[in-house]
């Protein structure tokens, strides 16, 4: 076990944890929008920030990829990590002015308006933290969409801007998403993931007639997991 110190406090860790996992399993609150405990850590949106003391010196860090040390000393909420966060935000709140999620955590901090000139303000919803690429390669397995581009062009697209024709309809990404950039609809026996420019037909269950998941997506799982023709004709409810 190793010993450190978060906000004060003395806490006990595993070799190979992060002060973000550590914070979090000892109800200590760090703000991220690019993390999830399913996949590997990214260290995109940097919200995560804290200031670790070692050596007599200071620094600050991504607390999502940081791993934890014996008489590490973290400060969560220090001017420099709060001053680092401010930045933060307003950077988020320039890119995606609408959103709610970056509106609600920028009045957390106080933060009302960036600090930019109104021809820097973007009306953008996505705010690159990789979640959802990340989904799709790492726990579905497709890899139907990916970041392209750098800079200020740098997006989430499907290969060649078309539709994403690996895609399988699972919503995985849109289930991981932060800041709801990502538009899909069920309707009727149709899904659609508008930014993705694809349609799938939904499964019909033989017991309750309800729509319940893309037929597509169904043919990955089984084909890759060896399951019988049938398995699938019931939904998970009236199995």
């Amino acid at each position: 076990m190793i010993t450190l110190s978060i906000d004060g406090r003395e806490l006990k860790a595993e070799k190979g944890q992060t002060i973000l996992q550590v914070a979090s399993e000892n109800g200590i609150d760090i703000p991220t929008l690019c993390y999830h405990e399913a996949l590997e850590p990214y260290g995109a949106c940097r919200l995560c920030v804290v200031e670790i003391f070692k050596g007599g010196r200071s620094r600050v860090v991504a607390s999502c990829l940081y791993p934890v040390e014996e008489g590490l000393e973290v400060k969560t909420s220090s001017p420099r990590v709060l001053d680092n966060r401010k930045m933060i935000l307003e950077l988020l709140l320039a890119r995606c002015c609408k959103n709610k999620v970056i509106q609600e955590l920028a009045a957390q901090m106080g933060i009302e308006q960036p600090s930019f000139k109104p021809e820097y303000l973007e009306d953008n919803d996505c705010i690159l933290c990789g979640l959802c690429v990340r989904a799709c390669e790492q726990v579905v397995g497709v890899s139907a969409i990916s970041l392209v581009n750098r800079g200020i062009t740098k997006e989430v697209a499907p290969p060649f801007f078309e539709a994403a024709t690996a895609c399988i309809g699972c919503g995985s990404c849109y289930y991981v998403c932060p800041t709801g950039a990502i538009k899909m609809e069920d309707k009727g026996d149709t899904r659609i993931i508008h930014n993705w420019k694809v349609e799938f037909k939904l499964k019909k269950c033989k017991v309750c007639g309800n729509y319940w998941a893309p037929e597509k997506q169904l043919d990955y799982i089984r084909d890759k997991l060896h399951l019988p023709e049938e398995f699938f004709d019931v939904c998970p409810d009236c199995k």
